[in-house]
């Protein structure tokens, strides 16, 4: 465990950081004793016991009896209560719902896919099936709604965190300037939290991913669009009309100068995607059959020597180097990872060192992400925990 600065104030809110600050070390390891937590907080001993006290009373931890003794008295263990209440995160796609719910500690319970064939998907009509879904998963496991405290909703979207807007999912029905979060919160008493499904992809990597030394780096997800998500010093970057992160508007000379367009694809995404790829790929090679392929099957192609393929994947592979040139001369974060089927698969990756070996400084470490699809609801179980000891303990 390490050491977090403590607050100074007055004695009731110094009392609450401090309450707050030995609740999160508990959370964290898991199970420890209050010598753990008088060496992990820098509070003395007392105060320690008191919040103990405090937190016992409140019966947000229990007591597990004695630990082993290095010599003297065994140290009393004590754990933070994860089974108390429980956290869900949600991904919407254009055309799957998958969740993800785990206890307070962010230990998985369940996962569950649910596809949107066939379904309306309006706003309300998707609000309804989360619905649905949730009531379904808590009554598996035997959890009221009332220990449901967070729920955290990734979208393919810009959105206003602070508002709970989704400005418009194209692929979806009339979702334009969506309220999520009021939609939500109607159905659930608890925390609503609705991002963007990129951002939520790189905290999931940092959660327990490729970036869990990081505290600034950015995630290139490249699949069927290409976006990105931006952590500096630990944090979320929105920008000022939460936009940051969306790349695939870019405009590259060598590939297009049009103004960006919120209701389309951005120009670097028409080049970029797999469908982009597959659609060169259906001009490069005019042979019966080839409709059918994938842009997963064409970079597994590219891997495996095919010149033609190779030629697709290398013109891309330039492009995303020129990205990355791009964002780390802005940012100069100390990793990049690069996600996606498209993103992350070796065969674009290995070109995009060997471009970026031409650089002479800027050029971070460049890695593939490791959590693939499931980094969204892993995403999403971090924002949860972060907010978690506030609504343990609120003021």
């Amino acid at each position: 465990m390490k050491k977090d600065p403590i607050s100074v104030g007055r004695p009731a809110l110094l009392r609450r950081t401090n309450a707050l600050t030995i609740l999160k070390l508990l959370r964290e390891a898991g199970s420890c004793s209050r010598a753990d937590l008088v060496r992990a907080s820098g509070m003395s001993a007392p105060t320690v016991t008191n919040v103990v006290a405090d937190l016992l009373t409140a019966d947000l931890i229990k007591p597990l009896g004695e630990g082993e003794s290095s010599g003297g008295r065994p140290p009393d263990i004590i754990r933070f209560k994860a089974e108390r209440g429980c956290i869900l995160g949600v991904r919407i796609s254009a055309s799957f719902l998958s969740f993800l719910l785990t206890d307070l500690s962010g230990e998985e319970l369940d996962t569950t896919h649910l596809s949107l064939a066939g379904k309306k998907t309006s706003p309300d009509a998707v609000c309804a099936l989360i619905s649905e879904e949730i009531r379904r998963l808590l009554k598996k496991h035997k959890k009221t709604r009332e220990q449901l405290l967070a729920l955290v909703v990734g979208v393919p979207a810009i959105t206003n965190v602070d508002e709970g807007v989704v400005l418009s999912i194209s692929t979806l029905d009339n979702w334009r300037s969506v309220p999520l979060r009021a939609l939500l919160a109607k159905q659930f008493n608890c925390l609503v939290v609705i991002e963007n499904d990129t951002n939520l992809s790189a905290l999931g990597e940092r959660y327990r991913g490729a970036a869990k030394t990081e505290t600034t780096f950015v995630l290139i997800d490249i699949g069927a669009n290409v976006s990105a998500g931006i952590v500096l010093d630990g944090r979320l970057h929105h920008g000022a009309q939460w936009s940051a992160g969306e790349i695939g508007y870019l405009r590259l000379p060598h590939v297009s100068r049009r103004q960006p367009s919120l209701h389309e694809f951005g120009a670097l995404e028409t080049v970029l995607t797999g469908s982009g790829i597959v659609r060169s790929w259906r001009e490069a090679i005019a042979t019966p059959g080839s409709a059918s392929i994938s842009a997963v099957e064409i970079l597994d192609l590219a891997q495996a020597g095919d010149l033609r393929a190779a030629k697709i994947i290398h013109q891309r592979a330039r492009i995303v180097a020129d990205v990355i040139v791009n964002l780390s001369l802005v940012l100069n974060p100390g990793l990049i990872l690069l996600g996606g089927e498209v993103g992350s698969h070796p065969a674009l990756l290995r070109i995009v060192q060997q471009e970026l070996e031409q650089s002479e400084f800027a050029i971070p470490q460049i890695s593939a992400a490791a959590l693939g699809e499931i980094a969204v609801l892993w995403g999403t179980v971090a924002v949860a925990l972060e907010a978690i000891p506030s609504l343990l303990l609120p003021l």
